[in-house]
């Protein structure tokens, strides 16, 4: 995953905000990848040398793994790097393609959006129950990375839904037939 470029001296207030975000979200997401990896071959290595385990290793790798995962996809949504299905945006003209691609991205925008409503609202089900998870921690608190993912994963894709009909309706296209890259 390439890295966010550092802030430059003549950048406003906003732009240097939104690298400081992409540093933490790396941050975030090589730390969780670290911890899981470690975690995972911990439980290998005691397993098969002392017949022994971390009680709690299996269930923190799995919440590693949803955690990772969607961090993982926030990332890649950052960068404009998602898996997407084009079969006939490269015979339209610049145009016609960033109008797909808008369209595309609003698309992903209100799938993730319909996502995050549910899984909030399943979130918000679990925090009334009440039940707990590793050390004690409420449930819900861990699931809650969900709705707050997918919620981003919205917001990214309609920023960039708007940025790509920006180029259509002021005729700035990219150059390239490669998809445009989403706004700082």
């Amino acid at each position: 995953m390439p890295a966010t470029p550092p802030a430059q001296p003549g950048e406003n207030i906003l732009t240097r905000s939104i690298h400081c975000v992409h540093r933490v979200e790396d941050l975030l997401l090589a730390l969780i990848l670290g911890a899981m990896i470690i975690i995972a071959s911990s439980q290998i290595f005691l397993r098969n040398l002392f017949d022994w385990n971390l009680s709690w290793g299996d269930s923190l790798t799995r919440l590693l793994v949803l955690w990772v995962g969607l961090l993982g996809a926030l990332a890649a949504t950052r960068e404009n790097r998602h898996i997407s299905i084009d079969v006939l945006s490269h015979l339209f003209p610049p145009r016609g393609r960033a109008a797909s691609q808008a369209l595309g991205s609003l698309f992903a925008a209100g799938v993730c959006a319909t996502v995050a409503w549910y899984a909030a609202g399943f979130v918000w089900e679990e925090r009334s129950v009440g039940s707990t998870a590793l050390l004690g921690m409420p449930e819900w608190l861990l699931h809650a990375v969900v709705p707050v993912g997918f919620a981003l994963i919205a917001l990214r894709y309609a920023l960039l839904a708007g940025a790509r009909t920006r180029s259509v309706i002021t005729g700035e296209l990219p150059e390239s037939p490669k998809a445009m890259e989403p706004p700082p």
